[in-house]
């Protein structure tokens, strides 16, 4: 038979023996959705995966009628998105433990315990965690709970759609990169139903890519799993998988099966047929910096500590009192500007004019007559910068008003020093470039906030054929393929590692603020007048 993959003609003889390493979901076809059902007036659309935007999935009704149906069918591993919740219609009673009718069940991953597969659980009550193993022979209703995180479509397809089932979800906002009007449906009123169309992942004995293969390609094909030797075949892996591996199983040599595009270092040397060293899996900190610019879209980096140049300060912009009282430091006094009049309705509380300067000095409680009774409010404490003087005023903490910080800093930081000396966020631009890089991405950027200090999993990797220096390649950010070779490496150093700038697209930046952010509590509001 003959078939086109990737726009070239492929042939599979008859005879010739595939092993399917895998089920990927290729692209979705969506509908309206209505009453949790397909709209009879709605048309079908095709999505690629890449398609922008953020959508929350909404629980499937339909149960599951046993844990091993769940595990059959439902994405459980030891990444972010592997760990489904579910809940039972009925109470489950263990040897030493009773899990209740409708308690939320965290599924983290399947084992065998004493020859009996299992998954491994865990339920939270008052803040407290409980763990526990449930057989796959386990029976009941066991239905979806609700999630409330929000996912990409590549995320949806590749975590969220159970095999043999639609998912419904509903946009929670679309990015700006995508004129989505002209390929939803007209009557698209932010709910789809998504059925997804799958691809086999195959690989052949003296192929050395991933073979990828229509579900509806017209080939007949028989299971000869049980009387081959399945041993002769390349075993792919992810980076996950990867990362998975024991620190003691590296460093490993392994050949590029699937890599991604670009030209530059280190990508350039991840393409199809190279072989690399992998030294160490490890977490590595970098700082989150956002290009400063009033429209959109911005750029967005990924800096790591390494990095050699300097920054200069710019000056930050505070929407309210209260974002200046987050802002104030003691190492030294915030100096600001307002950029916008505040009229305060009590006599006790100071009026704002436009170019007012104030030295910020701490958070307070004032005593204000509100409708005749005095009432107690929270007030930030400032001087106000007059000619030959300065006047003691205090600011409601709730005033919406417009702040510019005025800069006395000149000095040059490098970025290890404003993470240590200063709160982020922080405005700077680079001030000398990092000589080390070709091409230093952030000197072309006139201003950067750097938004937050971020830990994420990254391999360490150098040419096999030419070990001069090494790169950090991050591990959820890089769809590659790798296959192990047997090879033995020449030394367990690697070589110097080269700084790296990741610029990430406005989904990464999203996806990697939501995940550092889950393990933080949100700030508390700013206070409201009084009422």
């Amino acid at each position: 038979s003959i078939y086109e993959m990737f726009g070239n003609e492929c042939c599979l003889s008859t005879g010739e023996v595939i092993k399917v390493i895998g089920f990927k979901i290729n692209k979705l076809i969506a509908s309206i959705c209505e009453n949790n059902e397909v709209s009879q007036f709605s048309a079908k659309v095709e999505l690629p995966l890449n398609f922008p935007g953020l959508y929350r999935v909404v629980a499937d009704k339909t149960p599951y009628v046993s844990i091993e149906e769940i595990t059959r069918k439902v994405s459980i591993g030891p990444t972010r998105f592997g760990h489904p919740c579910f809940y039972s219609s009925e109470d489950i009673k263990l040897t030493n433990f009773t899990i209740e009718h409708g308690e939320q069940i965290t599924f983290n991953s399947v084992e065998e315990v004493n020859g009996t597969m299992v998954v491994n659980c865990v339920v939270v009550r008052n803040n407290q965690s409980y763990s526990f193993t449930l057989p796959l022979s386990q029976e009941g209703k066991f239905y979806e709970c609700e999630d409330d995180q929000i996912y990409t479509l590549k995320e949806i397809a590749e975590w969220k759609i159970p095999k043999c089932r639609n998912r419904i979800v509903k946009l929670s906002n679309t990015l700006h990169i995508w004129d989505s009007s002209n390929i939803l449906p007209e009557n698209f009123d932010g709910c789809l139903i998504l059925m997804p169309v799958y691809e086999v992942q195959a690989v052949m004995k003296f192929r050395k890519d991933i073979v990828h293969l229509l579900s509806d390609l017209d080939v007949e094909v028989k299971d000869i799993t049980d009387c081959y030797d399945t041993s002769s075949f390349l075993q792919p892996l992810s980076l996950e998988d990867v990362f998975e591996r024991t620190s003691m199983e590296f460093p490993m040599v392994a050949e590029i099966m699937e890599g991604p595009s670009g030209i530059q270092k280190p990508y350039n040397l991840l393409s199809p047929g190279k072989e690399v060293v992998i030294y160490k899996k490890y977490q590595a900190a970098r700082v989150l910096a956002s290009e400063i610019r009033s429209d959109s879209p911005k750029r967005h980096f990924l800096v790591p500590m390494s990095y050699k140049g300097k920054f200069k300060r710019r000056p930050r912009e505070f929407p309210t009192a209260y974002d200046l009282e987050i802002a104030r430091s003691e190492k030294e006094q915030l100096h600001v500007v307002a950029t916008k009049t505040f009229a305060s309705p009590h006599k006790e509380l100071f009026s704002v004019s436009v170019g007012d300067q104030f030295l910020v000095q701490q958070c307070q409680t004032s005593e204000i007559l509100y409708e005749g009774k005095k009432k107690l409010v929270d007030v930030l404490a400032c001087e106000q910068i007059l000619s030959d003087a300065y006047k003691k005023v205090l600011l409601p903490m709730y005033m919406e008003g417009s702040f510019v910080e005025v800069i006395h800093d000149k000095k040059q930081y490098h970025l290890s020093e404003i993470c240590k000396e200063f709160h982020l966020p922080f405005n700077v631009k680079v001030s000398v470039r990092d000589l080390s890089i070709e091409e230093d991405v952030l000197a072309a950027v006139p201003g950067l906030q750097f938004e937050e200090e971020i830990t994420d999993s990254y391999l360490l990797i150098s040419s096999a054929s030419n070990p001069v220096e090494s790169w950090e390649i991050p591990v959820y950010r890089l769809n590659m393929l790798v296959h192990l070779l047997s090879k033995d490496v020449r030394t367990d150093v690697p070589p110097v590692t080269k700084t790296t700038v990741e610029e990430i697209s406005e989904e990464q930046y999203y996806m990697v603020r939501r995940y550092e952010n889950q393990t933080l509590r949100p700030p508390p509001r700013p206070p409201k007048k009084p009422t």
